[in-house]
């Protein structure tokens, strides 16, 4: 049964960085370069949501965020799916360890993901506890409780936000643990929103005990995946633990480097409108997928232009237990970045950029679906 809390190695301190921090700037020489451009066009082809988001981000940020994201979208590609995972699993943390180690195989995905693990110090930990999120995929783990629920997320989506907050350059070990808890609300958003859908493939990760409450059994609505007024109200349970989160995480993008603030809040706040596009359709996510209407994403997109975002109490609350020492690790390993704070008509700029760009990609996504 899952604890909810993320495993480390007795090897793995926090302290200690597995890669040594260099001094050479990063993305210098044309090899590097090129290698990133292969993985911006892996992303324009499978990902094109994170690429239209991506480009309103510092340049500075934009292409380490491009080369984290396209290795860990590779690893996931690697093993979802795969008619052996076991062995998909074992070649994926093979090529995790040879990054480490500092030769890393000749796809562009680990070339860069290696300078920018060097560069950043990013703990092994975190993709090791990425990984793990996937092989927990792999065997249709199912998930006790909310707390259980939490762990899952912590993995496969807390990880990536403690990974992301290292390159922008957080400061302070609550920006860290609101970034983790951000990722673990959009990846409950993401579970909310796709239930029908991991039921037809034979996965469920609503919290059971929350299912035999509502009276649903796991494996009858698997074998005939229906909605009604009782799965409505497991998935609005759900949402509010997202949207608690949601509180928390965003609390802490006051703590981020100016530049980069418009892009995290909008990103979270059209991931939370996600969940309400869930909520007005009375919380059906059985019999069709919920999609906010580009005219909405633009509302939404406006709205984290114009509010800047404010420190709260949140921001200073204790992490959740399940992300507490995966926070730690993402805070005591950083190497943060000097930004230099944009002037606000370049904060205006890019979310009016990118609220073009969200509008562009649903034309697109009328002829293909990508994340």
């Amino acid at each position: 049964m899952p604890t909810g809390r993320i495993a480390f190695h007795a090897d793995d301190d926090p302290a200690q960085p597995s890669l040594p921090m260099r001094a050479r700037s990063l993305g210098a020489d044309a090899a590097f370069a090129a290698d990133l451009e292969s993985c911006r066009g892996a992303m324009r082809g499978g990902s094109r949501t994170f690429f239209a988001a991506s480009l309103v981000l510092p340049a500075s940020v934009r292409g380490p965020a491009t080369a984290l994201y396209a290795f860990c979208r590779a690893a996931d590609d690697m093993i979802d799916g795969a008619p052996e995972p076991a062995r998909a699993l074992d070649a994926v943390r093979a090529r995790l360890r040879r990054v480490y180690e500092g030769g890393p195989l000749g796809d562009p995905a680990d070339r860069c993901f290696a300078r920018v693990v060097e560069h950043f110090a990013i703990p092994r930990a975190l993709p090791e506890a990425l990984i793990e999120g996937f092989e927990w995929d792999s065997m249709r783990r199912r998930y006790p409780d909310m707390s259980a629920l939490y762990g899952y997320g912590a993995r496969v989506a807390g990880t990536v936000g403690a990974m992301m907050a290292i390159v922008m350059g957080a400061r302070g070990p609550a920006a860290y643990a609101r970034a983790c808890e951000l990722g673990v609300a959009m990846q409950l958003t993401n579970i909310a929103r796709d239930v029908g859908e991991d039921a037809r493939l034979g996965r469920v990760y609503l919290p059971l005990d929350r299912m035999h409450a509502a009276g649903l059994d796991p494996d009858a609505f698997l074998a005939d995946p229906r909605f009604d007024a009782r799965l409505a109200q497991v998935v609005r349970d759900v949402l509010g633990a997202a949207d608690e989160l949601y509180l928390r995480g965003m609390s802490g993008i006051a703590a981020l480097p100016v530049g980069c603030r418009p892009a995290i809040r909008a990103a979270a706040l059209l991931y939370a409108e996600i969940g309400r596009e869930v909520e007005r359709r009375g919380f059906d996510s059985v019999s069709g997928r919920a999609v906010v209407a580009t005219s909405r994403k633009a509302t939404v997109l406006l709205g984290a232009a114009l509010v800047p975002p404010q420190r709260s109490a949140a921001a200073a609350v204790a992490p959740l237990p399940e992300i507490a020492r995966l926070a730690e690790t993402a805070a005591s390993s950083r190497r943060a970045l000097s930004l230099a704070p944009p002037a606000w008509w370049r904060i205006n700029a890019r979310a009016e950029r990118m609220i073009l760009l969200f509008e562009r990609l649903a034309e697109r996504e009328q002829f293909g679906s990508g994340r």
